[in-house]
């Protein structure tokens, strides 16, 4: 079969064109993951890479008034691109917590999770799946925030979801927390998987069967009446065990209202 030039001339432009809009549905693809650069520009925040303990972690900080160290820990990302496909990268794409701390007065950090934003050894997905609130994820995240906490009176911990799970886990293991303050957090990681029909997450610790925190520490946990991610009901057994903690419970959903409230969240923490 022969082909004219204007043929040839009209299927070029047509693959061309394919090949352009693919271009570019791959690299909007790829631009909908903050990398923590662009992040650090946009908050106007100082980042750094810091070694924990098996990890390295990203870390963002600010200045601020006060000599209690606020420090935020975002929800689980993305650790699944489909039910059954793990993502390549967990790196969520809105970073509440980011937006909290921007907002916040008292000096704060960002503690990145293992994996997140930036990949180095040993980071595999699971890491950021099954093994995601793992005694290995928890302690480099400890050993990571002792570079910054040794210069305040104490430290507030402050996690949205996934985040706020690993906050309880962490007060565990650092003397000077004053404060934990959880937003929609998963603090039975047993019934969550149950509910939504996911795998067990074998290898994760679980704060519902974690011994009860200090009563030193002041505990504020808010859930939000239609979340469908975070159930209220399963958070009373858990904090019924805790010695100085509320569950409190606001309109919305598992992204609820947590900007418009998050001055007067904050201002609990000092009562």
């Amino acid at each position: 079969m022969k082909w004219g030039v204007g043929r040839l001339i009209f299927l070029f432009k047509v693959k061309c064109r394919w090949l352009f809009a693919g271009l570019f549905v791959f690299i909007s693809s790829c631009s909908l993951v903050p990398t923590y650069h662009h992040l650090s520009e946009r908050f106007g925040f100082s980042v750094e890479k810091i070694e924990g303990d098996l990890f390295q972690h990203v870390v963002f900080y600010k200045s601020g008034v006060g000599r209690v160290l606020h420090v935020y820990i975002e929800g689980d990302g993305r650790p699944w691109k489909y039910k059954n496909q793990v993502s390549l990268d967990p790196t969520p794409r809105h970073v509440l917590m980011m937006e909290l701390m921007a907002l916040d007065d008292a000096p704060a950090i960002y503690l990145g999770r293992p994996c997140y934003f930036e990949q180095s050894s040993p980071c595999s997905p699971i890491w950021w799946t099954h093994r995601r609130y793992s005694e290995s994820v928890v302690n480099s995240m400890a050993v990571a925030l002792e570079h910054y906490s040794g210069g305040y009176e104490s430290v507030a911990l402050i996690g949205h979801s996934g985040g706020g799970a690993l906050a309880m886990l962490l007060a565990e293991r650092i003397d000077n927390v004053q404060g934990v303050i959880t937003l929609a957090a998963n603090l039975d990681i047993e019934k969550w998987a149950l509910f939504h029909g996911y795998s067990p997450l074998k290898g994760s610790l679980n704060p519902a069967l974690r011994p009860p925190l200090s009563a030193k520490i002041k505990q504020r946990h808010y859930v939000a009446e239609d979340d469908r991610n975070i159930q209220a009901q399963w958070l009373d057994s858990v904090i019924n065990r805790q010695p100085d903690a509320k569950l409190i419970k606001v309109k919305g959903d598992h992204s609820c209202c947590w900007m418009e409230q998050w001055n007067e969240i904050l201002w609990t923490l000092n009562q």
